[in-house]
């Protein structure tokens, strides 16, 4: 296969990536001419490599007084013993910035407003927060949470939490009071922020109603509100906040708790996974810096929501001295190039969303490189779901040819990643480049055998970045049963990937949601790739229904603004995937919708469909973003029998 794009010699020369695995040749005494040598080193001695690279990035760490990595196995992994940091410090004092006076933050939404903080400033809000926190009797150990938009008042919540040991926690407005109810009723939260209104799809939602339901539910001891509304008893973030005060970040171990993130909760209640410090700061910085290529100056755009992990993964990249650039409300308003558009004007550097928009985009025939050359942008990030090669080949066409496509693959579960982008190598369509630096990835079969595959994606040693703990899970019963079970002693991700022959990776999807029509493993990804090749076809999911102790393939089709789903594009969609798929990949029955069921952050919810079409609960629809889309599927599939 030809690659899409090869880096320049002068590019790789500029890389922090080439500059770091010099400097591990120099530290080593010994040659690691290439990624795969400098990755076998990473994975060969990981206590070795993270002390290291914490080193190496001038991270505020104390020395550790005991081991960088213990022994014990995972999930009892601990990092760097007796080392103390403090979150909030390396994000607002980056070595790499050397004027305060930089824009931190520049924060834009749907109705044009602009709202930009320098470092300083941002120092100074911090400093307030964490002062008006103490104020509030919160302090180490103690639980945030924070019902907000992606807006600078989120950074300076969660940054204030960091800087006094607060262990903070979110989710995007537009959650429901079920959902967020969940989520936070787990925790207790001794404070609690909302914002009171937000806009979507130039739309105004307010809050008010299910803010006052959820902290009727929390009972928190402070309640403060962001933002106009009829909120009694509440206190005003403005008031909240208080005078100026001097910044102060308390020392705290490396796996002090930061944060709690949740799983999506679409099969059962979320899963609130906490994370530590060090361990988040230690995964982020090395993605952004060695894999993404951002460096002090940088203007760095992720579209996301707090209630998505790429939030928080977004906001460490301020330990670099980047730019970030914040987007509040619908990346399709007013239309798809709304965020090009934006992404081009702020100059941004890397711009990072998820596989679903690009995939949306190229439906639309999107071409932002028409009216924009994007001089500044080097980088373009993906995730969410896999990115298809018609994905890949659509950012070299239609946006830039000059620019390094990282498709990446983690999850909430790690608040990282397990495979990302080489700025040094080849970008290939479909595949992600490599696996991350300290990832002892590899592909098991259903022995436990190791595989090319398509196979599980496992991580054979820890990572600091893994959880801490489940939140009320103090016997780590659930931890090791959503991880371990299945191999023991080995992390399972539950998702289906195969090594591809130029090196790279493909991920199929999650391997909990994979086919097995007549006992054959299938990833649904393997049915969407050829759908590329109708052009009726906007979107897609596959499911599979048990029908006379087999499973056969259903699937559930949007079709484009004037397509019919008559037999003759049936059979096409059937001979476009026997074609470049297999004739046990073709699906036994098409139907069209209007939507596909998501979570939140974009994800198509298979597992649920699957649940409910074979006659099985599905739990929790409010943590879905469309719930009503599951109600169409079962018209749409009980008028066509």
């Amino acid at each position: 296969m030809e690659p899409l794009w090869t880096p320049s010699p002068e590019r790789v020369e500029r890389a922090e990536l080439t500059r770091f695995r010099r400097a591990a040749e120099a530290h080593l005494g010994r040659a690691l001419p290439d990624y795969r040598a400098l990755h076998a080193w990473t994975v060969a001695d990981p206590a070795a490599f993270w002390a290291f690279y914490a080193a190496d990035a001038a991270l505020p760490l104390t020395p550790p007084t005991g081991a960088v990595m213990s022994s014990d196995p995972m999930p009892y992994t601990r990092w760097f013993e007796g080392a103390t940091l403090n979150y909030a410090e390396a994000l607002l004092f980056p070595p790499a910035l050397t004027d305060p006076a930089q824009p931190a933050l520049i924060a834009t939404d749907e109705t044009g407003g602009e709202r930009t903080l320098s470092y300083a400033e941002l120092r100074r809000a911090v400093a307030r927060c964490a002062a008006a926190l103490r104020r509030s009797g919160v302090g180490p150990g103690d639980r945030v949470a924070g019902v907000l938009c992606n807006m600078p008042e989120a950074v300076v919540l969660l940054l204030g939490c960091a800087a006094v040991g607060a262990i903070f926690s979110s989710c995007s407005p537009d959650f429901g009071l079920g959902a967020a109810g969940d989520r936070f009723g787990q925790i207790e939260p001794k404070l609690l922020v909302g914002v009171s209104g937000y806009r979507y799809g130039g739309k105004a939602f307010s809050t008010v109603e299910m803010l006052t339901g959820l902290r009727a539910r929390l009972s928190p001891e402070v309640a403060v509100v962001i933002g106009e509304g009829a909120l009694e008893g509440w206190v005003p973030w403005e008031s909240w906040l208080g005078e100026a005060a001097a910044p102060q970040f308390t020392p705290l171990p490396f796996d002090h708790p930061l944060y709690i993130l949740y799983s999506s909760g679409t099969t059962g209640l979320p899963k609130a996974m906490v994370h530590r410090a060090g361990g988040a700061l230690l995964a982020h910085h090395r993605e952004h810096r060695l894999h993404s290529d951002i460096r002090a100056g940088d203007r760095v755009m992720y579209f996301t929501t707090c209630g998505w992990m790429m939030w928080n993964w977004l906001i460490s990249a301020l330990a670099q001295g980047a730019t970030l650039v914040l987007y509040d409300g619908s990346p399709t308003y007013p239309d798809l190039g709304a965020l090009w558009r934006l992404a081009s004007r702020l100059e941004v550097t890397h711009f990072g969303t998820s596989a679903r928009f690009i995939h949306a985009c190229k439906a639309a025939g999107e071409r932002p490189g028409d009216a924009s050359a994007f001089p500044a942008l080097r980088c373009v990030l993906s995730t969410g779901s896999p990115l298809s090669p018609a994905g890949f080949v659509w950012v070299y066409e239609a946006l830039k040819r000059d620019v390094h496509l990282a498709s990446i693959s983690g999850g909430t579960d790690i608040v990282s990643c397990f495979m990302g982008g080489d700025p040094t190598a080849p970008v290939y369509a479909g595949q992600i480049q490599a696996p991350g630096l300290g990832v002892d990835l590899a592909i098991f079969d259903e022995r436990g055998e190791e595989t090319v595959g398509p196979g599980e994606l496992v991580c054979r040693k820890p990572l600091p970045s893994m959880p801490l703990a489940f939140w009320g899970d103090p016997d780590f019963s659930r931890y090791k049963a959503a991880y371990f079970s299945v191999y023991p002693g080995v992390w399972r991700h539950g998702d289906l990937i195969a090594w591809a022959p130029e090196g790279g990776i493909v991920v199929y999807g999650r391997s909990d949601a994979t086919l097995n029509p007549g006992g054959v493993r299938i990833g649904t990804a393997e049915i969407y790739r050829p759908l590329e090749t109708v052009p009726e076809v906007a979107d897609a999911l596959a499911v599979g229904k048990r029908e006379d102790g087999d499973e056969v393939i259903w699937l559930f089709v949007v079709l484009q603004a004037d397509a019919v789903l008559d037999e003759a594009l049936k059979e096409r969609i059937k001979g476009a995937i026997r074609r470049l798929s297999s004739p046990r990949h073709v699906p036994k029955r098409i139907f069209a919708v209007s939507q596909l069921p998501r979570t939140r952050s974009g994800k198509t919810v298979e597992i649920a469909v699957s649940r409910l079409l074979n006659g099985l609960e599905v739990p929790n629809r409010q943590v879905m973003e469309n719930p009503e889309a599951l109600e169409e599927i079962l018209g749409v599939v009980g008028g066509a029998q």
